[in-house]
């Protein structure tokens, strides 16, 4: 039992038993996760690949700038401590949950109009890219990012505790197969999605017409994710959240400082051994995220509606895994093993889509990545348990910040090193298949690492290190 997890029993002690999760409500709760797959075909699906192809700005910018957001993630922590202590409308986790969706809404809007302004700068100065005004517009676009990752952290964080204190162990597997299958049921839906209302952009469109449909895109569909968000979360933490009743047992709510909260999350070897493993096997998993549009059009001749559907294919996957991983393969061979077989077959799945570029046959890649995203939602599926098994409920906000701490600024790093590795490649080999294709290999060395990595991690070490460092500061704390 993970550290702060009760059982029907010590709850009833406290004479208030809590209601169980019913599956209704974990679909209802992945809603949100399902807004922010959509949010990602915006800026990784669409975004990326008009920047990259259409207005013709250098890889190693686009990747920057979209992974901007990512290296906010240092703020996940704090968020993550506050809604710990801190209530917004009477309730540790909602309220930041909403207020983070409705700032991300409002700055992807403007995003998308920097990038335009960005986008004619770079045409008028092919021969010398770096002016005043080319840096200035950047730098904005840097800053708008780094605002919607903040956003993003507000939101995000509280919402993975939220899943911490309304679950118990022994449905928690099931929930986070849920969770984040409805989050790839969002990338498919936003892929399927773009193809249909941005149909207009078949058969070479002008860039007027890119501008005009991609600019009210990036109004309709923030807004929509944002009542999603709203739906997802409504009533849930009132009816279902134990986190008083968890850390009621050990110490009030508001004795854990966000520094105590640091010492506990530093108090075992083996955070530091799983927040590494989480670097690399992120990192590893999405360097591609900034360049599979640009390959899907450049090798293959797909179109900007085509290329934002790829997001469908490997989503697809996902999806078919990470239920199945869930209920199925976790509970037969274990989090870890599980996720070290999802991690193999993924290098396995990269080198294949290496492979497909030099057929040039788009269905046979479109196939690949449906392998890949079984392959993903495998590994994913292991690695999200094994980060829940590794949080200690008294300070659910900040170790869940701490995750998204180490995956985010992995997702960030990944973006631009996909960038600048397809870039090398590009001085470095005439065929684009081969420029791709070293971000692809490089992503399989990775994934080989991390599995490396995660034999030394022990659940147990963690566990028992965790629930003494609790008791220490506690304990101090009277003395």
């Amino acid at each position: 039992m993970a550290t702060g997890d009760l059982s029907n029993s010590q709850l009833k002690e406290f004479n208030q038993p809590l209601p169980k999760l019913n599956l209704l409500t974990m679909f209802r709760l992945a809603l949100f996760q399902m807004g922010l797959g959509i949010l990602a075909v915006l800026t990784l699906g669409v975004l990326n690949r008009v920047m990259i192809d259409e207005l013709v700005i250098p890889a190693t910018i686009t990747s920057g700038i979209l992974a901007i957001s990512q290296f906010m993630s240092p703020t996940r922590v704090w968020f993550g401590q506050m809604s710990d202590n801190k209530t917004i409308f009477g309730f540790h986790r909602t309220g930041y949950v909403w207020i983070g969706a409705a700032l991300f809404t409002l700055i992807l809007s403007l995003a998308v109009q920097v990038v335009w302004q960005l986008g004619d700068l770079v045409q008028l100065n092919k021969e010398w890219l770096w002016t005043t005004q080319t840096i200035g517009w950047t730098a904005l676009a840097g800053l708008v990012f780094a605002l919607y990752g903040i956003a993003t952290s507000i939101s995000s964080t509280p919402f993975f505790a939220l899943l911490v204190d309304v679950s118990d162990e022994d449905d928690r597997g099931k929930l986070i197969g849920i969770v984040w299958s409805m989050m790839t049921v969002g990338i498919a839906v936003g892929g399927i999605t773009s193809k249909i209302l941005l149909r207009r952009l078949e058969n070479n469109a002008s860039l007027d017409v890119v501008r005009s449909s991609i600019s009210w895109f990036f109004i309709v569909v923030p807004a929509i994710v944002l009542v999603l968000a709203i739906i997802a979360t409504l009533g849930v933490e009132k009816k279902y959240s134990r986190y008083t009743y968890r850390t009621n047992s050990i110490a009030r709510e508001d004795s854990i400082t966000l520094g105590k909260a640091l010492k506990i999350l530093t108090a075992s070897r083996q955070t530091g051994l799983f927040f590494t493993f989480l670097l690399v096997m992120t990192i590893s998993l999405f360097m591609q995220e900034a360049v599979l549009e640009p390959y899907g059009g450049e090798v293959f001749g797909l179109s900007i509606p085509q290329t934002s559907l790829l997001n469908t294919f490997w989503g697809i996957g996902m999806l078919m895994s990470l239920g199945a991983t869930g209920f199925f393969i976790v509970p037969r061979i274990g989090k870890q093993k599980t996720t070290k077989l999802g991690c193999l077959l993924v290098a396995i799945c990269f080198i294949l889509i290496i492979a497909s570029g030099f057929t040039g046959n788009a269905k046979v890649f479109q196939g690949t990545l449906v392998l890949f995203g079984l392959s993903a939602g495998i590994a994913t599926t292991g690695a999200l348990s094994l980060m829940l098994d590794l949080t200690a409920a008294e300070t659910a906000g900040t170790f869940v910040g701490a995750w998204g701490l180490s995956q985010a600024m992995a997702r960030g790093t990944a973006t631009i090193t996909g960038g600048v590795i397809l870039d090398m490649g590009r001085t470095l080999f005439k065929a684009p298949v081969l420029a791709y294709g070293s971000v692809f290999a490089l992503q399989a060395v990775g994934m080989l690492l991390a599995i490396w990595l995660l034999n030394r991690v022990n659940v147990q070490e963690f566990r028992t290190s965790a629930k003494e460092a609790i008791a220490t500061l506690m304990q101090n704390d009277l003395d």
